[in-house]
């Protein structure tokens, strides 16, 4: 019985409260909602509402130019918890939200609200945003995507990555035709200028390391075709899935990891098939020209501009622009862990989480996923284990694999208690601990299946051993039974 519990502050403005609220600021309310995911175990959310009015400090917050400057001055006055969120309501005239915008998202945990139409009209804002701030049942559904029928889950639902303990990054530059481009990359800087700042945010999820790799002579395996009309070589949305296996197969990265790996390629076309453009279903250029694969990562291909005259010395120095290339690793970067922002209402406005490439409620976002997903992996690696135990009747389980089972419960029990209180950080700690006690007692040396076996195994084993040996000596036994009751038999000779 999951039960998900949000901390929610919604902060009156002067000017702004509705007058048909139901008691005097401030009070409490509770709603809770069960969440329709198709499993047994339920999903209640609770949103735990104290509506209450501005403090003098948040007054001058709020008396600001624009609300990005006000997102700003009200960070350091609100509750820093991870998984809360704050609402602003401002007056219905107020200049902060611009014309047309009605609620305006941070980049941490609060929003601004514009006041207007009464309560029920500003509790179906509160609903909308806590939607986009926290979880949606299509968010938990993906969590639960091993759980879920194939048939109730959205087209994103198996994009995400799976929940684990750690990632790795591996950049790799593909040169097909060294003898024509000497491409040149700065990785380095690129990586701590735009990819550290957002796994500095995502290092509270899990760990994460970076490499980088220049591959030559690796082609794609697939032949584009050629296009008359704009001189140009095309690859079409249906070839695209053909091109991950051969280039795999060169990447090597993934053989020796413990942990996910995710892969962002840079193409860069050989000579003969420059320049070279994706095309999606419906024959449209992509305008990145770059596409990204489910829980494995992306590909973006990168023309070089053919040189003025044929008689230029090769091979053609090439500079990499490392900020377009990342713009589009990292935007695959937030498909792959599942931070996409969904379609909204026109009258909201998201503020762009800027070079840390993550706002603070996004974050939140991906905890209230994971923590449910591990729970749930949990639950299935400790079924699976005792389903193993019941099959095996002789297994021995040695006290520290005992222990392991005894601590993975007990976190899994902390880490639903804590969900339930709303302490969504606590929650995730005591989720990742449960994983890693369920792992270590699952794949414990001792409890390998082979060690044991099943009874007529044994004695398909042992018979053709013993049987040899117990011939000759069965026939011995039954030769001195027969000589031990002829003896009985005779008569005894008397004198």
């Amino acid at each position: 019985q999951f039960q998900l519990a949000v901390p929610v502050a919604v902060v009156f403005a002067p000017g702004s409260v509705p007058g048909d609220l139901p008691r005097p600021l401030p009070f409490r309310d509770v709603q809770e909602m069960e969440i329709s995911v198709n499993l047994r175990p339920s999903i209640t959310s609770r949103y735990e509402t104290v509506y209450r009015r501005t403090t003098a400090q948040e007054e001058a917050a709020l008396d600001v130019a624009t609300a990005r400057e006000a997102d700003a001055a009200l960070h350091p006055l609100q509750d820093a918890s991870l998984g809360s969120m704050t609402m602003y309501v401002v007056p219905e005239t107020s200049s902060l939200l611009p014309q047309g915008i009605s609620v305006y998202v941070g980049k941490h945990r609060s929003a601004l609200v514009r006041a207007g139409g009464g309560l029920a009209a500003l509790r179906t804002r509160l609903q909308q945003l806590t939607q986009v701030m926290s979880f949606t049942a299509s968010s938990i559904s993906a969590a639960l995507s091993d759980r879920v029928p194939n048939g109730q889950l959205g087209p994103d639902a198996r994009r995400h990555l799976k929940s684990s303990l750690g990632y790795e990054i591996t950049f790799s530059l593909l040169n097909p035709d060294p003898k024509s481009h000497a491409v040149d990359w700065d990785i380095e800087d690129a990586v701590n200028r735009y990819v550290q700042p957002i796994l500095d945010k995502l290092s509270l999820v899990a760990n994460f390391s970076v490499d980088s790799q220049i591959l030559y002579y690796a082609v794609l395996g697939v032949t584009p075709r050629f296009d008359k009309e704009s001189s140009s070589f095309l690859l079409s949305a249906h070839s695209l899935p053909h091109v991950i296996n051969p280039v795999e197969a060169r990447l090597g990265s993934s053989a020796a990891s413990l942990y996910p790996v995710l892969n962002f390629l840079l193409y860069v076309p050989e000579r003969s098939h420059s320049p070279l453009y994706i095309q999606d279903k419906d024959g449209a250029p992509v305008s990145t020209n770059a596409f990204h694969s489910p829980r494995w990562g992306g590909i973006m291909v990168y023309n070089i501009e053919a040189p003025a005259s044929p008689q230029v010395s090769l091979p053609l120095h090439v500079d990499v622009d490392m900020v377009r290339v990342m713009e589009v690793f990292l935007a695959q970067l937030r498909l792959l862990f599942g931070l996409s922002r969904e379609e909204l209402p026109p009258e909201f406005l998201l503020e762009s989480p800027g070079n840390e490439g993550l706002a603070d409620w996004e974050l939140d976002r991906l905890l209230w996923a994971h923590t449910v997903e591990n729970i749930a992996t949990v639950s299935t690696t400790l079924t699976s284990l005792a389903q193993l135990l019941d099959k095996i009747g002789n297994i021995v389980i040695k006290d520290d694999v005992a222990s392991e089972v005894y601590q993975a419960v007990a976190s899994a029990q902390s880490a639903m208690a804590e969900l339930a209180t709303g302490h969504l950080h606590l929650a995730f700690q005591a989720s990742k601990e449960a994983v890693t006690s369920s792992e270590r007692a699952f794949f414990d040396p001792s409890l390998l299946h082979l060690l044991y076996f099943p009874d007529d195994q044994k004695f398909a084993i042992y018979i053709p051993l013993f049987l040899p040996m117990a011939v000759p000596i069965l026939l011995s036994l039954a030769k001195i039974v027969r000589e031990a009751r002829q003896r009985k038999k005779e008569p005894t000779k008397m004198d």
